[in-house]
């Protein structure tokens, strides 16, 4: 079976051929790729960096504007770069699943369109944050669908691993999903304080502090559904040890990522490195908790079907 992939009845990888390797470890890249560029995006915003390039899609009317480039014109033009490569990579995608499309599952060409979809939306409100002057809900628009294209290429590259579970997932799905869910939705009100620079506005005028104080309460729901799925990994017998490192790798991020967020409130966003910091482990914690839900589904689906 070296040239074919072996398949459960749910289209799930068991064994893989060549071509379903190559285009997960396609996927992966690209999955590296996103997550550095909502890190570069999110550096471009803490740095005032969002309108450095004042035309879109080029800079300065120029493919490379060397002429005038500083820290503020790199941040938006390899932020644009990163952004171009990765919608190169979701075309490649596509037309390897669709060419290779009977040697490997049946859903993997059609979601590889949804990611297309995703990164065209995408660049569709990359150019409108430019045009609007960052206006604040295209701005977190713009994280959310990066968010979501994100996810979706974890759920492929997951869902096309070799895998077997061991039986023990249980109601495991429910707490990681539920805990993925509550981390996005927390990371979107994360983009809400920063496009409004809603911690500025509250403690210099006043104003917008509810919406900063939103995110500070939503802390707590995410942290009790995080520590859950750990507490769950920790006293189930025989986890596989993928999802239990998962687990393990979930309650680590939210510590780092809670520690983040007092750091950054205290100082008022006067450091940029760990407003950028913030922002990338929430989307490595979402991240994650994605990758876990998705092996907790599998091996309830093996173990259903078996």
């Amino acid at each position: 079976m070296a040239n074919s992939s072996v398949h459960n009845g749910y289209g799930e990888v068991l064994t893989e051929n060549p071509v379903n390797r190559h285009i997960r470890r396609l996927v992966w890249k690209l999955s590296f790729a996103t997550w550095l560029l909502m890190a570069v995006g999110s550096a471009t915003r803490v740095m005032n960096a969002g309108l450095a390039c004042p035309d879109w899609p080029l800079c300065y009317g120029e493919l490379v504007p060397a002429r005038y480039m500083n820290l503020q014109v790199f941040l938006e033009w390899f932020h644009r770069l990163d952004a171009a490569l990765i919608g190169c990579g979701a075309i490649a995608l596509n037309v390897l699943s669709w060419w290779n499309r009977r040697q490997l599952p049946k859903w993997l060409p059609w979601a590889s369109i949804f990611t297309l979809a995703l990164i065209i939306f995408q660049g569709i409100l990359g150019g409108l944050t430019v045009t609007e002057l960052l206006r604040f809900d295209i701005v977190t628009a713009h994280l959310g669908t990066a968010l979501l294209f994100f996810t979706t290429l974890l759920l492929i590259g997951t869902f096309l691993m070799p895998y077997r579970g061991t039986g023990t997932a249980g109601k495991m799905l429910w707490f990681g999903l539920i805990a993925a869910i509550l981390v996005y939705l927390q990371s979107l009100l994360g983009a809400l304080v920063g496009s409004q620079w809603a911690l500025h506005q509250c403690f210099d005028y006043a104003q917008l502090c509810g919406v900063m104080n939103s995110h500070i309460f939503a802390v707590f729901p995410v942290t009790l559904a995080t520590l859950l799925v750990v507490w769950m990994a920790w006293r189930t017998p025989a986890l596989h040890p993928t999802l239990r490192q998962l687990a393990n790798w979930a309650g680590s991020l939210l510590v780092w990522q809670i520690a983040l967020g007092v750091a950054t409130f205290r100082l008022h966003l006067q450091v940029e490195p760990l407003t950028v910091a913030h922002q990338a482990t929430g989307a490595a914690l979402l991240g994650v908790l994605v990758v876990f839900s998705a092996l907790s589904w599998r091996e309830r689906a093996q173990f259903s079907q078996a």
